[in-house]
């Protein structure tokens, strides 16, 4: 399948913000900050609440913000303009984080929040282009493309800060330097590849303009909610969507934090979360022809069943190697059964209302990383293994799977 330039610009904003993704948020800003606070006489645990704070507050309120947001995005012209701010916020915020002292511990936790708004800010309406690129033949390949493409450039990105890392700044850096000049990294990055988006891709369905955009904006979601039974497929989607992605992200977030436990180093660790990025990226674009040659719906049931045996073989994580085999299959349908939820909401809604649409799409998958690492937690703490804990996800995998199967099957009229 040949991709137009829109549709390559489309796919390259995934691999824009992935440097952002998997130096600043996963591998070195965690450490930094903690190393950071602590100098400054911060308890270990009181930097860990303050990091946790900082990532559930910047989340909740874009989550909150996003129906709204999206609303206001379907009036012409808008959501182009509203994804520039959004991406220009992260990029100068994720700039920002080199240029705070280490001293400053409590600007590095502001600075971070406003680049995570101008991150989730601008995937919200990154998701929401996919309509106005993509048609409902080539919808579910090209959401595939963007997961796909979005962990190759988390991959180069992130080798390119270990050369940095690996070599201590090519012999010039501490180790707050080479910190810092990974942001420096993640930014430009971010803002290299942001320009293809930012010149070929453009609004192509809207609502009639208004006079008072935020004002409508706030009474059509209401309205939405209050008519909800209309798009009765993308009400019930969203809630076996809810179910199954929180299964996916907790499995993902909570995976260090079980292989610690287990007695793995934190360099083993680093070389896992590398290889797995990059098993997906060929995956992912498996799961796109997949869907191209059946349906994303088939797509998505094999994504749920492979999870499903995740967690049923994360009972027997006793060796590293196991913990390799589950990383592995990890990587092999974590992008795509997150593409092919996309696209397949993509064809259930009305298309000039796409971003208020995907902007509950962006909440519900926002808050489900509430409810899977609490139950991981306490079936934890009630059986003493970890391993037990990830295991009891099996529970909103087959949720989610019982819902998925209710919804029917998807016919060009629906669509």
């Amino acid at each position: 399948m040949k991709f137009t330039k829109p549709q390559w610009s489309w796919i390259f904003y995934d691999w824009a913000n992935s440097g952002y993704g998997i130096i600043v948020t996963t591998a070195v800003l965690p450490v930094y900050f903690k190393s950071v606070a602590q100098s400054s006489g911060v308890s270990a645990a009181n930097a860990t609440a303050y990091w946790g704070y900082a990532n559930s507050f910047g989340t909740l309120l874009v989550s909150i913000l996003a129906p709204i947001l999206g609303a206001m995005a379907d009036y012409p012209q808008s959501k182009k303009r509203l994804l520039n701010i959004f991406a220009f916020v992260g990029i100068l915020m994720n700039l920002g984080l080199a240029l705070v002292p280490p001293s400053y511990w409590q600007w590095l936790i502001v600075v971070y929040i406003l680049s995570i708004i101008g991150y989730s800010g601008g995937n919200l309406f990154y998701d929401s282009f996919l309509t106005d690129v993509a048609d409902n033949r080539t919808m579910d390949k090209l959401s595939s493309y963007g997961y796909g493409f979005g962990y190759l450039g988390g991959v180069i990105a992130f080798i390119l800060f270990l050369s940095l890392q690996l070599t201590g700044g090519f012999g010039h850096l501490s180790a707050y330097g080479v910190a810092r000049w990974s942001f420096v990294l993640s930014a430009s990055w971010w803002a290299l590849f942001f320009i293809p988006i930012l010149k070929n891709v453009h609004q192509v369905y809207a609502l009639p303009a208004t006079k008072r955009p935020v004002r409508d904006s706030l009474k059509r979601v209401f309205e939405t909610l209050r008519h909800i039974r209309q798009y009765k497929g993308a009400a019930w989607f969203l809630v076996a969507y809810f179910f199954y992605i929180d299964g996916v992200d907790t499995i993902f977030t909570m995976a260090t934090s079980i292989g610690m436990d287990m007695g793995i180093g934190t360099s083993t660790l680093m070389i896992v979360l590398l290889v797995v990025q990059l098993i997906a990226f060929p995956f992912s674009l498996l799961y796109g022809w997949l869907a191209n040659k059946t349906s994303a719906r088939t797509g998505i049931f094999v994504g749920i069943l492979i999870y499903l045996g995740i967690c049923l073989y994360a009972l027997r994580l006793t060796t590293v190697t196991d913990f390799w085999i589950l990383a592995i299959l990890v990587g092999t349908s974590q992008g795509g059964i997150q593409a092919l939820s996309r696209s397949y909401f993509g064809k259930l809604i009305p298309k000039e209302s796409g971003s208020e649409f995907f902007g509950f799409y962006n909440i519900l998958g926002k808050f489900s990383a509430v409810m899977g690492p609490i139950l991981v937690g306490i079936v934890t703490q009630i059986t003493g293994r970890s391993t037990i804990g990830a295991a009891s996800l099996s529970i909103l995998f087959i949720i989610g799977l019982i819902l998925f199967a209710l919804l029917p099957k998807l016919t060009g009229k629906d669509a």
